[in-house]
């Protein structure tokens, strides 16, 4: 009689126990569907964020002219009102997500064994937004950005717009707590160089890996103050060609520069190019349709000014252009890295497989013709020449005032050349010696 009370007692406590937890479940169901619409709506303003500030410059010109191309560009020109909207809504989101998934987890605390029960819930509500609306969504916008961008141009548009009354209490906030907590942070107008090299130094222990870093660092600095005719392929250093073009056109050999250089119709300026390297399937015909557009810079433009224009407008090659407009040499994407990356980082040595400068005997060098003079008098330790060329070889023919022979000799500031060969279509080759300093008056 005693087990068989007992039995029925547990067995009442087990139903209760069962009917009370469906009915905590039952409840708690709106708020879960709630959080999970929550979840959605983070989620969309993660990948927003991510999809249309991981948009390159091609990205974006890629984007296109349609009407949803011409609203994430119009974002994107206020990247700031952009970037503070998504924060605001996804920032509300989160709040109203956390607080409902407080409610649950309070309801839950007040059960049976409730205390276990809430803080497995808090703690899958916490890892499912973190996964489910942050990681994922972003991940896949950046994958995907150029698609993302045009699918959520317009509803991230009309969020933006609703947030813009809140503008300017946004932005003051933001001023205020700069104020408050930094008050003395002034923003450096310019990196030194002093402290990237500190960097380098700091950030390992390999003696020839920081002597290559600072070594890169120094040849992008330098970018800065070469001219691109300096560093350009001549336009006796490269083959051209003019639509239509044939993979027979080519005759089985890959250019010198890499890159398949493409005429305009009716002229000899280089108007396109194709990276072949790229190109797992190169067609039998026409293969100016996969041509891009090269970027146009005078021959006076900088290294450094050329770099960031071919960035900016996603270009692989440079057409170096004359005062009249005539293409007179290419500078490519693949040189630019070849600059920044080698060691000795000369135009000969690039081109040709010759060094800038080889010494011969004591005081004598050979150099050749398309030496920088800035790289050749940085490397002896002497002024530039009082000459408008930039190279050994215009050097040589602004003194001589025509084209040089085996044999001339000239006097450039304190380089004296001694012309060893001169071909009609190649690279010079010169003799240098330098002349003594004068004394100072």
């Amino acid at each position: 009689m005693g087990s068989w009370a007992r039995g029925a007692a547990c067995a009442l406590r087990n139903g209760v126990l069962t009917d009370d937890t469906d009915n905590v479940w039952t409840a708690i169901l709106p708020w879960l569907i709630a959080m999970g619409v929550l979840m959605i709506g983070s989620a969309f303003f993660s990948a927003s964020e991510a999809a249309f500030f991981s948009l390159r410059p091609a990205d974006r010109r890629a984007l296109g002219n349609t009407t949803a191309g011409r609203i994430a560009h119009a974002l994107l020109e206020d990247a700031d009102r952009l970037l503070s909207a998504v924060l605001f809504w996804n920032l509300v989101i989160n709040m109203v997500y956390f607080a409902l998934a407080s409610q649950v987890a309070l309801r839950l605390g007040k059960e049976p064994h409730g205390s276990s029960r809430a803080f497995a819930f808090s703690l899958a509500a916490l890892l499912a937004l973190i996964v489910v609306s942050e990681m994922l969504p972003k991940t896949l916008a950046v994958l995907v950005a150029r698609r993302m961008a045009r699918m959520l141009a317009l509803p991230i548009a009309f969020a933006v717009r609703a947030v813009d009354p809140l503008m300017p209490v946004l932005q003051a906030a933001t001023e205020l707590s700069r104020r408050l907590l930094w008050p003395r942070f002034q923003p450096e107008p310019y990196l030194r160089i002093q402290d990237l090299e500190r960097a380098i130094e700091y950030s390992t222990t390999d003696a020839r890996l920081v002597e290559q870093e600072r070594t890169s660092l120094q040849n992008l600095i330098k970018l800065s103050e070469i001219r691109v005719d300096e560093w350009m392929r001549p336009r006796t250093m490269f083959r051209s060609f003019r639509p239509p073009v044939s993979l027979e056109d080519l005759d089985g050999r890959l250019p010198p520069s890499g890159y398949l250089l493409i005429t305009g119709a009716d002229s000899e300026e280089i108007v396109a190019a194709i990276d072949l390297k790229e190109l797992s399937d190169i067609p039998d015909r026409n293969l100016e349709r996969l041509a891009q557009p090269v970027v146009v810079v005078p021959w006076c433009a900088t290294v450094a000014d050329t770099f960031d224009e071919m960035r900016s407008e996603g270009r692989s090659v440079a057409a170096v252009v004359n005062e009249f407009g005539e293409t007179i040499g290419i500078l490519t994407f693949d040189d630019l890295l070849d600059t920044i990356f080698r060691t000795a980082n000369d135009q000969s040595d690039r081109l040709w497989n010759r060094s800038l400068i080889k010494p011969v005997r004591d005081g004598v060098w050979l150099v050749t013709g398309l030496t920088s003079l800035r790289q050749l008098a940085d490397r002896l330790g002497v002024d530039l020449p009082p000459v408008k060329s930039a190279t050994v070889t215009g050097c040589i023919w602004e003194q001589l005032q025509r084209i040089a022979r085996a044999g001339d000799e000239v006097q450039c500031g304190r380089l004296h050349f001694r012309v060893l060969e001169a071909p009609a279509h190649g690279l010079l080759l010169a003799e240098l010696t330098l002349s003594p300093e004068e004394p100072a008056p």
